[in-house]
């Protein structure tokens, strides 16, 4: 009996100090991602609305914080209740968890795996933003990400990833956040955005991207710490399984990007700075659940379908007449809903688990289990998003006037504007010998 549990004690984990490190690095990574998604958001949208647009993803980082720290992680990560949510104690207020107590069979302590997942749910709700630009009011939005993670994100990250979730028991495979994150967020977008509406002069007046260099900062920042996020999610690198993600995330996000390129020329004529920025986070969001299960071969292959078909859903707006400003449905739920998809033909069975897909020698099983997953997690956030959006709009209102959506929701909601224009041309003298010039540029800029 004695030496069963010395063997059962040699053979428990224990803390590793190479990866505690390397998991506090993904997780500043990730955290590094909505700053990367506000300057990708906040350059896609008019000179009016680009301060409102940084703001949307930044508050995500101080409400979503304190929520999971009170009851967040532990509704996602606790003990399982029903498959549906997980509850202990012990995460209420992260009050009850020793300083080098371990997450449950890794050599991280539990403070780590929190915070980590903490910077999932933080960006989740940012990416819905994006859909709603130049129209909804702050304190609304403020108001709906504090609801939206509660009955929505917290419960869908426990059937995900939590213990006895009913997706992670069905084998539902999803490496990163296929469905957690990228559906949910571009489910909800899609319900909010049926309840609030258009913008004002939607398919009418052109509503381009006022910094396209904001634009490709953002992207790249985006695509920085999505390492983090990708590689970061094995919890650790002891059997190689997290540097398959790496390489995966890499070369699944280069196919997307040529990918969508390629389409652009062809549908176009032109290869644009905004295709490549989007082309890229179209690979990176379909990579994100099945890039630990495939080879780079199929990563490439990921990469291109999702780049080629998300270029080509993102103008479904304009034929469906849904107004989803920065395309988040077109990108993050036609993304996800692909790469948790092309699991079911691409699992080599060889990576991070035995589950094979169709091409090697799998069968529909794994497809049938993804499908499942896809589709809970995309009507159960459609539908409650567009109830929470409903709720608010006939309580405290959802959306600016149609005139301060006209003159430019950053002054409204913000008392700011992005860019100052008053000191365009230098000193006196040259406002004095060439007034007309700045007010001309401002004209333009502002239009």
């Amino acid at each position: 009996m004695a030496s069963a549990i010395t063997t059962l004690a040699a053979d428990a984990p224990t803390l590793s100090a190479a990866n505690t490190g390397f998991m506090l690095i993904c997780s500043a990574l990730v955290m590094l991602m909505t700053p990367g998604l506000a300057f990708f958001y906040g350059g896609m949208v008019r000179v009016k609305s680009s301060l409102n647009m940084l703001m949307m993803s930044f508050i995500s980082l101080g409400i979503v914080t304190i929520l999971w720290v009170l009851y967040g992680f532990s509704l996602a990560f606790g003990t399982d209740s029903g498959s549906l949510i997980g509850w202990s104690s012990d995460y209420v207020g992260l009050s009850g968890i020793g300083i080098t107590e371990l997450w449950d069979g890794y050599t991280i302590p539990v403070y780590v795996f929190a915070v980590f997942q903490l910077m999932f749910a933080v960006i989740t709700p940012a990416l819905i933003s994006g859909a709603l630009a130049d129209r909804v009011k702050f304190s609304a939005w403020a108001l709906f990400s504090a609801l939206w993670v509660t009955v929505v994100y917290f419960p869908v990250a426990h059937w995900v990833w939590g213990a006895g979730g009913w997706l992670f028991e069905l084998g539902v495979i999803d490496f990163a956040g296929g469905t957690a994150v990228h559906i949910n967020a571009g489910a909800a977008a899609l319900g909010v955005i049926l309840v609030i509406g258009k913008r004002v002069g939607f398919k009418r007046d052109p509503m381009r991207p006022h910094s396209l260099p904001l634009v490709m900062l953002g992207a790249g920042l985006l695509w920085f710490g999505w390492f983090g996020f990708n590689a970061g999610s094995w919890l650790g690198n002891d059997d190689g399984v997290g540097a398959v993600m790496f390489v995966n995330t890499q070369v699944a996000t280069a196919a997307a990007m040529l990918a969508w390129l390629a389409y652009e020329k062809l549908r176009h004529g032109s290869f644009t700075t905004l295709g490549a920025a989007s082309g890229a986070v179209a690979g990176l969001v379909a990579i994100t659940p099945s890039g630990g299960s495939c080879s780079p071969l199929g990563a490439i292959a990921i990469g291109a379908i999702a780049g080629l078909v998300c270029a080509m859903a993102v103008g479904l707006k304009y034929k469906f007449g849904y107004d989803d400003s920065l395309d988040v449905v077109g990108v993050h739920l036609v993304g996800g809903v692909i790469g948790s998809l092309l699991v079911g033909f691409f699992a080599t069975g060889g990576v991070q688990s035995d589950a094979a897909g169709l091409f090697y020698g799998g069968g529909l099983e794994q497809l049938g289990k993804q499908a499942i997953g896809v589709f809970s997690v995309l009507a159960y956030s459609l539908v409650v998003s567009a109830v929470l959006a409903f709720l608010l709009d006939k309580t405290i209102g959802m959306r600016v006037t149609e005139d301060d959506e006209v003159s430019g929701i950053d002054q409204v909601e913000h008392a700011e504007t992005a860019y100052d224009f008053s000191g365009a041309g230098g000193g006196a003298s040259s406002r004095s010998t060439a007034a007309p010039a700045p007010a001309a540029a401002s004209k333009k800029v502002d239009a």
